[in-house]
Parts: C-alpha cells; sequence; structure tokens
C-alpha cells in the first residue's frame, strides 16, 4: 500500500490524515505547530520533523495549509517539501490557494520529476471527518488515476477539472457561490426577524422551498442558536472571496455579488468574527435589526 505523507493538521488536515490511517494506508505526518500531532500518533502516525523528511518518506505526499504564504514556506523554504522530493512521486495540495500559485508548484514539481495535483475539497469539518469530502482535481490525468485511491479514502469523490490550475479555479468559484449563499441567508432571515417571523419556521419554509440550499441546511441552525463552533472560519472564508476576487479581476468577469459578499465578510471580521464559523456573518445583522435569527434581543 502506498505511503502516504500529511502535511498541514488543522480542522480538515487532522479528520483527513485520520481517515487515511483508519483505511490501513501507512502515514507520516507533520505540522508547523506542535500538539496537534498527538492523537495522530495514537492512531498509528509517524511523526516527522520537517517537510523534507515528510517527502523523503512518502509515495504521495499531501497538504493542507491555511494560505499561500505558508503554502510557499513549506514547499520552497530550508528543509522543505521540494527539498525531498524524488523522481515519481506524487504532490497533492487539498489547500485553496490562488490558480498562479498552483502553476507554480506543478512546474517546480515537474522540473524535480515528480507530479503536482491541485487537488481542493468542498465539504467542511463534518465532511472531512465522515469522509464524504469531494475532490476537484486539476493536473495530470495518469497522477490522478494514480492517486485516486487515496483521495477516495478521504472522501466520496474525485472530480477531474483540467490541466494544473483548474481545480484552483473551480474551488474559488465554488466557494464564491457558498459564500454569497450564507450572507443571502442571512439577510433573509434578518427581514423575517424583523417581521416577526419565527427563526424557526421560517428556516422550514426556506428549507422546503426554492431557496433551499446547503447553507440553509448546515448553516440555518447555527445561525437560529447562536451556535458559531467552526466548520469553516470566517477567516478562511474571507481569504477565498479574496482569492477569487483577484481571480475574477485577471479573468475580467464582472463580479458584483462576490464583492457584495466579501464586504459582508471583512465587516464580520472587522466586528472580531475571524475565528468563529463562517455563518457568524449573520452576527452582524442581528446587530443591525436587534434582535437575533432565534429570538430575543441581539
Amino acid at each position: 500500500m502506498k505511503k502516504v505523507g500529511f502535511i498541514g493538521l488543522g480542522v480538515m488536515g487532522y479528520a483527513m490524515a485520520s481517515n487515511l490511517l483508519k483505511k490501513g494506508f501507512s502515514v507520516t505526518v507533520y505540522n508547523r505547530t506542535p500538539g496537534k500531532t498527538d492523537g495522530l500518533r495514537d492512531l498509528g502516525a509517524v511523526v516527522l520533523e520537517t517537510p523534507a523528511a515528510i517527502a523523503e518518506a512518502s509515495d504521495i505526499v499531501i497538504t493542507m495549509i491555511s494560505n499561500d504564504a505558508a503554502i510557499r514556506e513549506v514547499y520552497w523554504g530550508e528543509s522543505g517539501i521540494f527539498a525531498g522530493v524524488r523522481s515519481g512521486q506524487t504532490l497533492i495540495d487539498s489547500s485553496t490557494i490562488s490558480p498562479v500559485l498552483a502553476k507554480e508548484l506543478a512546474a517546480a514539481a515537474e522540473a524535480l520529476g515528480a507530479s503536482f495535483l491541485d487537488a481542493p475539497v468542498t465539504g467542511s469539518k463534518p465532511a472531512a471527518e465522515s469522509g464524504m469530502l469531494v475532490f476537484m482535481a486539476g493536473g495530470p490525468a495518469e497522477a490522478l488515476d494514480g492517486a485516486k485511491d487515496v483521495l477516495l479514502a478521504m472522501g466520496r469523490k474525485v472530480i477531474p477539472m483540467g490541466p494544473n490550475g483548474s481545480g484552483a479555479v473551480a474551488k474559488l468559484a465554488h466557494n464564491t457561490i457558498v459564500g454569497i449563499n450564507v450572507v443571502a441567508l442571512s439577510e433573509g432571515m434578518a427581514i423575517a426577524a424583523s417581521g416577526g417571523i419565527d427563526g424557526s419556521a421560517f428556516l422550514e419554509l426556506v428549507q422546503s422551498g426554492g431557496a433551499a440550499s446547503k447553507a440553509a441546511e448546515m448553516k440555518g441552525p447555527k445561525l437560529l442558536e447562536s451556535n458559531y463552533d467552526v466548520q469553516f472560519s470566517l477567516e478562511l472564508m474571507l481569504k477565498d472571496l479574496k482569492l477569487s476576487s483577484v481571480l475574477s479581476d485577471s479573468l475580467k468577469v464582472p463580479t458584483p455579488l462576490l464583492e457584495a459578499a466579501k464586504g459582508q465578510f471583512q465587516i464580520g471580521e472587522a466586528l472580531g468574527y475571524s475565528e468563529l464559523d463562517m455563518s457568524s456573518v449573520g452576527q452582524a445583522y442581528e446587530q443591525w435589526i436587534g434582535r437575533r435569527f432565534g429570538g430575543g434581543k441581539a
């Protein structure tokens, strides 16, 4: 069975690495923040000290890192992945990064005789924990075929998107819709609450009608309960919307709804909600209307 290295053990990465171990893969792990490897060690993971050591020990290396700057450090830094890569390996980044960076990583990997896949995921913490993620993959078909069993140990579907960079583009387009939907849900709930409609009854209506969405299903209950435990943070969604804004500018695509949603998440950031779940963007509406979606004063 393939030897898999996993780098980046945050909310998503920890659950993904856990599923690889549960499916019987030999897994080595590295995380920049100490302490996050302990539970995986108990499941059988081998903890190594550098990304280069992970690359040296693995057939496939997967990264799940928060942003472009951190990705650059993990791949190109001293004792980074590229310092340990050998010919024939496959490197997979499942983070949400810029398409430009995805193409740079692919070119650098190819120069070392390795293959690179940009394969971000859709599905937040619950999907990562249950192994129900969906991967959108950009890169060589042969490399993707060779890595599919590893990806399907962490998810339920792998969708090829095209050459390198395509996975990153698809993820930004997808998260644009997600961010807009969460803001739209919050705005609709604010209108209903201000009009005296019971929040639970309104959410039932939304989920039963044309406004039904994954946002309503996953974030509606959190908004009603003022439960902002992190499944996907506001900070990360804002990061993705900013990346999408840069991408759409480069493609000359008008995106008025993206810009409006980005602005709303920036308001959430300014109000101190960055480390909460992205649904916490609804709290801004609650402040404006002076009442909570689930009832009572804000």
